[in-house]
């Protein structure tokens, strides 16, 4: 099943049958065993709706009072790439550390506001020479800290500014659009397939510039375990968005552009395209 949030109301869509409904999206969403709830309320909504005609019109990201926070150095393509790029001012020792720790890293990354949604804008800094998009597979947690659905994440990242210090990671993470979700929540009946592939290509004047995919299998940490360091000192009132971390990583040759479009696909969610701008 899948929530779509449209600027018509929000989208629920189950097989290839679509109907809306106008509730709240944090009332909606915020339930234990979410898929069987929305199961029940689908049948009991009106009409059947056309609805590649509602989503061919505005977007908006799949989401209400959530925070999103970030979990990193969950791959090994990641815990290499943090490394490389804080080599030279010794940083590089504290990603290392963080890939065996018992203790994940997580960080702030949005409130809801900031939040960009599919076929929306993402930026970078200007005052960042290194800029990449990082696609990540994103858990929404309800506030039982229990998962409940997923959705795409593009956790935009300024790698130069990290780079000069690990202490700089709020201003090279958190600022306006350096967060995309969409296109949808995805609410399946059982956790997400491990085998599921996460795939980004990166686009700059029409040409492909980058493409690469990866299996979700390939985490280190197990989704419940993110969830729970998130959760265990912390209340989501309405629940929370967790990007779960990437491991494809553009080589430190290559730095996003404005106007470059960014198309990340998950398998059993959709694709999330951004285009890039500069903040």
């Amino acid at each position: 099943m899948k929530i779509y949030k449209t600027s018509k109301g929000i989208l629920i869509e189950h097989g290839n049958l679509f109907r809306i409904t106008r509730r709240e999206f944090d009332d909606l969403v915020n339930r234990e065993n979410l898929f069987s709830v929305l199961e029940d309320e689908f049948l009991n909504l009106e009409n059947y709706i056309d609805g590649t005609d509602i989503l061919s019109e505005e977007m908006l990201p799949p989401i209400g009072s959530q925070e999103v926070w970030a979990a990193g150095v969950t791959y090994f393509r990641s815990k290499e790439a943090r490394m490389d790029e804080s080599k030279e001012t010794g940083g590089a020792s504290f990603y290392d550390k963080v890939y065996d720790a018992e203790r994940p890293e997580l960080f702030f990354k949005s409130n809801p506001q900031r939040v960009a949604g599919h076929r929306s804008i993402v930026n970078i800094r200007k005052d960042s020479t290194w800029n990449v998009p990082e696609p990540e597979l994103t858990l929404f947690i309800n506030s039982q800290g229990n998962i409940q659905g997923y959705t795409i994440g593009n956790d935009m990242s300024s790698r130069s500014i990290e780079g000069e210090n690990p202490l700089y990671l709020p201003q090279a993470k958190t600022y306006q659009r350096s967060a995309a979700l969409g296109p949808c929540l995805y609410v399946p009946a059982k956790p997400i397939d491990p085998d599921a592939e996460i795939q980004m290509e990166i686009f700059r004047d029409g040409e492909s510039v980058y493409k690469d995919s990866v299996s979700i299998n390939k985490m280190k940490r197990a989704h419940t375990e993110l969830a729970d360091f998130l959760c265990r000192a912390t209340d989501f009132e309405q629940g929370v968005y967790l990007m779960t971390g990437t491991c494809l990583v553009p080589s430190h040759e290559f730095t996003l552009a404005e106007g470059d479009q960014v198309n990340i696909t998950i398998q059993h969610i959709g694709t999330l395209v951004n285009t890039v701008g500069i903040k």
